[in-house]
C-alpha cells in the first residue's frame, strides 16, 4: 500500500528524514513513536503530499507521490488525515462538516451522504450531535467528528498525527476508543503517530521507532516493547513508561 525507498527530506540545510526505507501493507496498523522532533509527523505528512520529498521514491497505492504527474488531490481522497487540531469548519454544522468533501469531491448525493454521515456519527458515539456546531462540542468530541469526516471519504488509508496530544486528559480515552475500533476492523491501512504507549501496544501490528529523522527500529509490537534493540529505544521507553 505504501512504500518508501531511500527517501530524503530537507528543510533548507536541516536533514529532516534520512534514508527512509519502509513498506506498509494493506490493512496493517502501524504506530510511529519516538522523541519530539524525530521526524514522525514529517514522515506521515509526506504520504499524502503535505510535505515534499527531495529524493528517493514514495509509492502510495501504486502512485509515485513525488512525481509531477500524480494528482495529489485525487491521492488525498484515498488517504484520510486526522490532525492534532481538528480543523473543523466552525461556521458549519457537524453534518455539513462531514458531508462537504464527499459532496464536492466524490459527487455523492445528499441522501446517501447524510445516511453515511449518520452511520459514522453513530460509530464515533456522537449521533445526537449532528445539528450542532463545533464550538458547542468538547475537544474530544470535535476530534471524533474529525475522524468521522476522514472516514466519510471512504479512504484506503488513514493517517493520525498525534490526534490526542491537544486534548484534556479526560477526553483522550474516548478518541482512542474510536481509533482502536477502526484499527481492529482492518478495513483501512492505519498509521498513527502517538505518545500513548498503552494504545500502541494494544492496536499496532508493528511499531516504528524514530529518532533524529531516522528509523532506528521497525519491529512487531510485542518484540519492540519487550526487547527493544537500540539503546535509544530502551531509553525512550523507560522514560515514557515511568512518566
Amino acid at each position: 500500500m505504501i512504500k518508501f525507498t531511500d527517501v530524503q527530506k530537507y528543510y533548507g540545510s536541516f536533514h529532516a528524514l534520512h534514508d527512509i526505507n519502509l513498506e506498509i501493507k494493506d490493512g496493517e496498523t502501524v504506530v510511529l513513536i519516538g522523541p519530539s522532533g524525530s521526524g514522525k509527523s514529517t514522515l506521515l505528512r509526506t504520504i499524502n503530499g503535505l510535505e515534499t520529498v527531495e529524493s528517493g521514491q514514495l509509492i502510495v497505492d501504486g502512485q509515485d507521490v513525488a512525481s509531477s504527474a500524480t494528482n495529489l488531490n485525487k491521492l488525498r481522497t484515498n488517504v484520510g488525515m486526522v490532525f492534532q487540531h481538528f480543523n473543523l469548519y466552525n461556521n458549519k454544522t457537524i453534518l455539513e462538516n462531514i458531508t462537504l468533501a464527499p459532496k464536492i469531491v466524490l459527487k455523492r448525493g445528499d441522501k446517501e451522504n447524510r445516511e453515511i454521515a449518520e452511520k459514522l456519527l453513530e460509530r464515533v458515539g456522537l449521533a445526537d450531535q449532528i445539528n450542532k456546531y463545533p464550538s458547542q462540542l468538547s475537544g474530544g468530541q470535535q476530534q471524533r467528528i474529525a475522524i468521522a469526516r476522514s472516514l466519510a471519504m471512504n479512504p484506503l488509508a488513514i493517517l493520525f498525527d498525534e490526534p490526542t496530544s491537544a486534548l484534556d486528559p479526560e477526553m483522550v480515552g474516548s478518541v482512542l476508543d474510536v481509533m482502536r475500533e477502526i484499527a481492529s476492523n482492518k478495513e483501512y491501512t492505519t498509521l498513527v503517530v502517538t505518545h500513548e504507549m498503552d494504545f500502541a501496544r494494544a492496536v499496532a501490528d508493528r511499531v516504528i521507532f524514530m529518532a533524529d529523522g531516522r528509523i532506528l527500529e521497525d519491529a512487531p509490537t510485542d518484540k519492540f516493547f519487550d526487547h527493544p534493540e537500540s539503546e535509544r529505544a530502551r531509553k525512550f521507553l523507560s522514560q515514557v513508561e515511568h512518566h
